[in-house]
């Protein structure tokens, strides 16, 4: 069963949910699995979730993102060479760009209980979020996807060992809050598109 089956399931399954829902008071609560809790976390922020079963559908997602936002023949900004392909394909200008129009980038995991993506200066470099572009497009796998930021930095000491990444930082908030407070104090929201690849 594919992941994105379990998690929007099918017409059917929304109607045995409801019979399900009783359940004792006394059994304990059932744990939502990872990449469940962040889906649903994710697009709660505002994330456009875009699922793919291989390396074909992420080129043809990322096609239709373009073509949705009419970014062809534009400025993109990207540190990582192993984007570049993806770029080189449809003609996108990422060599010192004065304008960029979007950020295309991976990330160094994607944070359940919160919904949000874990960065790091490999990804991009010593920008603020805030001085990123508005619009951004990620590229990661399901393996990424852990319950917190704290597993989220325990596996960045474990990977990194010794030439440890600066300027870690979480981006949460994917489209403009309706009532500002306190939570969005200081937070640029951005326009963010995930492409998810299955890897497990």
């Amino acid at each position: 069963m594919s992941l994105f089956r379990k998690i929007f399931g099918t017409p059917n399954d929304a109607s045995n949910e409801d019979k399900n829902m009783e359940t004792s008071p006394f059994l304990p609560e059932k744990e939502i699995p990872a990449d469940e809790l962040f889906t649903h976390n994710f697009r709660k922020n505002g994330g456009k979730f875009l699922y793919c079963d291989n390396l074909t559908e992420v080129h043809d997602q990322f096609l239709n993102i373009l073509e949705e936002n009419d970014w062809f023949e534009c400025e993109v900004l990207c540190f990582e060479p192993k984007l570049y392909s993806l770029l080189d394909e449809n003609k996108l200008e990422y060599n010192k760009p004065s304008k960029p129009r979007f950020l295309l980038a991976s990330c160094e995991n994607l944070i359940a209980d919160e919904g949000s993506i874990l960065f790091s200066s490999n990804q991009i470099k010593q920008n603020k979020p805030n001085e990123l572009p508005a619009n951004i497009v990620i590229f990661a796998t399901t393996s990424q996807i852990l319950n917190s930021k704290s597993d989220g930095l325990r596996e960045i000491k474990k990977k990194y060992d010794r030439e440890y990444p600066t300027n870690i930082t979480t981006i949460k908030y994917f489209e403009k809050a309706k009532e500002e407070d306190f939570l969005h104090y200081g937070s640029a929201a951005k326009n963010l598109y995930l492409l998810l690849l299955e890897d497990m």
